[in-house]
């Protein structure tokens, strides 16, 4: 029986700001042709839910994008998907027609920018768009748990920096800030051969949990890490370096810890309106040195991401630290802005 829209209320995690997380009441989507309605069983709190320079000027919103659920009702046409299965999706899809598509950067696709969930992943209900149900829309593998699937889209963005700023075989790689992003990269850059992984951090607590997803080395930013790294690298500084982090010292450090021929890549936001100054010659004359970025992941990717946490290739339940019910969303936001002693905090609305 299709739900026509405005019979049933449901309730969302209205954002106001991080300190100002509302649970509201608004009417559940109804769903056209081609959509679906998902109930929401699990949705991971991203660290940019809470870059609030960002979200501002566009509140209250309904965030979430990391979700996870069960397929409550099919529209008209619906084919591959069926009330009750298990699934995942993605909240940004492309087009796979424009420009940016055809070479390969679905992620800079105009699309991808106007799609999303109605209304959004705190929230009990979301619709998905007949474009998210086609391009980026995924069943959950048996033996993956609802929790575990709120990991493929960071991991998806994970695995495609990866593709895009080179193999790390046998290379030293450095990965600044060990939140979830910098511990998946970890993982993925010891899965695909990194010779030696460092890792960096502020915060003692992810230090120690970048030592256990597979760090070889944890330094504290804090510290002397062009200095450190050469200590601890044979005498060199690292092939690349992965930041996780916007902290511009992070940033600086970076730009100071890359060997000749080495790759940075920029995975992490900054402030609003941070600006580094470069030397432009020491850094770039006579060294090789490639700057490069990465934004979201792709349909392949989500694929590739899902046969990962499938394979149990890459491990994610251990980095939940902690869980919280729809109208504790409040007390969720406190503890992902705080980043203290958490690392994945997952909203479970049912």
């Amino acid at each position: 029986m299709k739900i026509p829209k405005g019979d049933l209320q449901l309730k969302v995690g209205m954002y106001y700001s991080n300190r100002d997380v509302r649970v509201e009441e608004m009417q559940r989507p109804g769903i056209g042709p081609g959509e679906l309605l998902v109930k929401v069983i699990a949705s991971g709190i991203c660290g940019s839910d809470v870059l609030e320079w960002y979200r501002i000027n566009r509140v209250p919103l309904v965030l979430g994008h990391e979700i996870s659920g069960e397929i409550a009702d099919s529209g008209y046409g619906v084919k591959g998907f069926k009330a009750g299965d298990r699934v995942c999706a993605a909240h940004h899809v492309p087009c796979g027609r424009c420009h940016y598509c055809i070479n390969g950067h679905h992620t800079v696709c105009d699309t991808l920018f106007k799609t999303n969930f109605d209304p959004g992943g705190f929230s009990e209900y979301v619709r998905l768009p007949s474009i998210n149900v086609e391009r980026g829309t995924f069943i959950i593998p048996p033996d993956v748990g609802f929790e575990e699937a709120t990991f493929v889209e960071p991991l998806a963005c994970v695995w495609r920096a990866h593709r895009f700023s080179g193999n790390p075989a046998g290379r030293t790689v450095m990965v600044m800030g060990c939140g979830v992003a910098g511990l998946l990269h970890i993982q993925v850059a010891r899965l695909l051969g990194a010779g030696r992984i460092i890792a960096t951090d502020i915060n003692e607590f992810r230090l120690e949990k970048a030592r256990q997803f597979g760090a070889d080395i944890a330094l504290s930013g804090n510290e002397d890490i062009p200095g450190l790294l050469r200590s601890v690298n044979d005498g060199y500084l690292a092939d690349m370096i992965i930041l996780c982090t916007g902290a511009t010292q992070a940033v600086n450090q970076a730009i100071k810890s890359i060997d000749r021929g080495g790759t940075i890549l920029f995975f992490a936001v900054t402030d609003r309106d941070c600006v580094i100054p470069l030397h432009f010659n020491e850094i770039f004359w006579r060294t090789e040195v490639t700057f490069t970025s990465s934004y979201a992941g792709s349909q392949e990717d989500y694929a590739r991401a899902m046969e990962l946490i499938h394979l149990k290739k890459i491990c994610v339940g251990g980095m939940i630290t902690h869980r919280f019910g729809l109208d504790e969303i409040g007390d969720a936001f406190r503890v992902v802005s705080e980043a203290k002693d958490s690392l994945k905090v997952i909203i479970k609305p049912h």
